[in-house]
């Protein structure tokens, strides 16, 4: 269920150079507030874990699985140069699982090792926040890849669709309105955090079951629904 040409493919597209500067630019900012966070505050556990889980968890993670899980495939749709792919004896869901594959190592290189070393800059791992952190990046980035895989599958706007998911539902009501916490990908991968860290430093309003279940789920049927969407597109000449 993995096909290497359609890999090396999608990791070109979506390390072409202006994504690559958006992928970036992100972990470099959070590294350079972090390091301007230090300078001023110096090492303290709880501003660490506010700078991670505003900036980094909050943020930068769903936008980068935006770019990443958009990416993806969602301008070869937009080009049409998709038929081109689907011409080739390749299984359908198999480009979408490969697809979803790149998207996710994408989004936890450029989300993860950020959050670590922000977090080694802030506190040096001090009450294991800096690991925490790390930790629900990689798990969100898994669930953030699927969605927004899926957003490029269906929408000929992905990007805004993502960006408004990434910037007013996860940034902003995932972080102030307590409803909208529960349908969360970042209140889910924080609940993996806070079982990481222990204590108080990182918490969420989800519980770990519920949080494993839900990130397993969305993951799952937004990868199934993509291949099912691929599937639908037809070539010239398919009936």
């Amino acid at each position: 269920m993995y096909d290497p040409t359609v890999a090396r493919l999608t990791y070109r597209a979506l390390l072409g150079r202006r994504r690559a500067l958006i992928l970036g630019a992100l972990p470099l900012l959070l590294l350079l507030i972090s390091l301007a966070v230090r300078t001023l505050t110096g090492a303290d556990d709880r501003t660490a874990s506010d700078v991670l889980g505003t900036l980094a968890l909050a943020t930068m993670v769903p936008l980068i699985g935006v770019v990443a899980g958009t990416g993806a495939i969602g301008p070869e749709i937009d080009d049409g140069s998709v038929v081109y792919l689907l011409s080739k004896p390749v299984r359908r869901p198999t480009i979408i699982l490969t697809k979803l594959i790149v998207a996710i190592a994408v989004t936890m290189v450029f989300s993860a090792v950020p959050t670590l070393l922000a977090g080694l800059i802030l506190n040096g791992n001090g009450g294991q926040v800096a690991v925490a952190y790390t930790v629900a990046a990689l798990v969100a980035s898994i669930a953030y890849a699927a969605v927004f895989l899926l957003l490029g599958t269906v929408s000929r706007h992905a990007v805004v669709f993502g960006l408004v998911y990434a910037l007013v539902w996860e940034a902003l009501f995932g972080s102030l309105v307590p409803g909208a916490r529960t349908l969360s990908v970042q209140q889910w991968s924080l609940a993996v955090a806070h079982r990481v860290a222990g204590g108080d430093l990182v918490t969420s309003d989800v519980g770990l079951p519920t949080a494993t279940v839900l990130l397993v789920a969305v993951t799952v049927l937004a990868t199934w629904y993509a291949g099912q969407k691929l599937r639908s597109l037809t070539l010239a000449g398919e009936e």
